[in-house]
């Protein structure tokens, strides 16, 4: 395990997790990493460290540069232990270490979770003199901790980014360059979707705060490391930011008996008919967080289920759940399903839906077991008229 140079005396030192699946709900189906950071410099500075179980490699990459009990700096960007796990380990390699987070969160989650330690609280724009180098720190609270801030380098012009602009993402190449870049795009809109969404207010004082920093580098907490693709990723965070919709239809659904399937790809019909982009999802067959993904820049919403014990389907609940949770804004939406005695189904998606403030395309749409041709194309007319009317 060594150290990798990604600037003249700075190196990753964290660690990859290649078989991480799950986070927090999360579907992580090409794990992750855990970066970390040392700056050689007057003051021997690591900025971020990794999940406890990767402790040793972080410490054998450091040790292949320099002796651990040297470090003097520690960066605390964000307490969530997948970044603070080694913390207790480093600080007993380097005693005399002064951990730096962000006052009052910081503070109150690394005492929470580790014990008394040695923190010094910093607040935006305070600096840091560590010799050739400052370090400069912005906070960004619930970003997506209230602990959360960035580190900024303006001799070198790297941005220490912690969650922001990353990915959950597992690679052993380390900069953007290395890697697929539709790939990575596609990881960092999965990472915003399900993590950063809920906080977009938020991340926008963040964003107003750095617009003007002179970037040429992101050093994120995961995944990969932005150096030539700063453009569109950029780009990407800027239309997420600001909400940005395609005309886009998304259609989740569970059936029992294969009727609301049929409604299901009737409503996919209708959307293709009308010239927009569809994606269907058995909510059976892929993972919500990879739905969030699609629905977050989409303008249309279709959710059905099949009636089971006077409920939705336990799947379409969850997903409805995982949904209100990351809250996209701005979706129209479909409520639909087949039933043989109750429905009640449709209503509580439709009601569900109204409550975390979407607007229905159409009313609720229920059908009594087989869905009948004449129903089916009354459901394409009533979309088709609905789309029509927002010319």
């Amino acid at each position: 395990m060594i150290a990798y140079k990604i600037r003249e005396g700075i190196y990753w030192v964290g660690a990859i997790d290649w078989h991480l699946r799950l986070f927090h709900g999360y579907s992580t189906d090409k794990g992750t990493t855990y970066n970390a950071y040392l700056i050689l410099d007057e003051k021997i500075t690591l900025i971020d460290n990794v999940k406890a179980e990767f402790t040793e490699e972080l410490i054998a990459r450091i040790s292949s540069v320099i002796d651990p009990s040297k470090i003097e700096v520690i960066i605390s960007n964000h307490g969530e232990p997948d970044h603070s796990g080694s913390l207790p380990k480093i600080l007993e390699l380097a005693p005399n270490a002064k951990v730096y987070c962000s006052s009052p969160n910081g503070v109150k989650i690394l005492n929470a979770i580790y014990g008394d330690i040695p923190i010094i609280p910093v607040k935006t724009n305070d600096t840091l003199s560590i010799g050739k180098r400052t370090l400069q720190f912005i906070q960004a609270p619930m970003v997506h901790w209230p602990d959360n801030m960035v580190t900024y380098i303006p001799e070198e012009k790297i941005l220490f980014s912690n969650d922001i602009y990353g990915q959950h993402y597992a690679t052993a190449k380390l900069f953007d360059s290395g890697n697929d870049l539709a790939t990575i795009i596609h990881e960092a809109k999965k990472y915003y979707a399900n993590i950063v969404l809920p906080y977009t207010k938020q991340a926008n004082k963040y964003n107003d705060l750095i617009k003007d920093f002179d970037i040429e580098m992101i050093a994120t907490a995961h995944g990969v490391i932005w150096k030539d693709n700063l453009k569109e990723i950029l780009a990407l965070y800027d239309d997420l930011l600001n909400s940005r919709k395609k005309e886009k239809a998304i259609v989740v659904y569970d059936s029992m008996w294969g009727n609301t399937d049929v409604m299901a790809r009737n409503i996919m019909e209708a959307f293709m008919e009308k010239g927009i982009e569809v994606r269907l999802y058995n909510i059976n067959n892929t993972e919500d967080s990879d739905i969030i993904t699609e629905i977050v820049d989409a303008k249309y919403l279709a959710v059905g289920s099949s009636t089971l014990n006077n409920n939705m389907l336990p799947k379409i609940a969850g997903f409805l759940y995982y949904l209100k949770g990351l809250a996209p804004v701005d979706l129209q939406y479909i409520a639909f399903g087949s039933y043989g005695w109750g429905g009640q189904s449709i209503k509580q998606i439709s009601d569900f839906l109204d409550g975390i403030g979407y607007k229905p395309l159409i009313e609720p749409v229920k059908m009594l077991y087989n869905p009948t041709t004449d129903g089916l194309t009354s459901l394409k007319q009533a979309i088709f008229l609905a789309l029509d009317q927002q010319k």
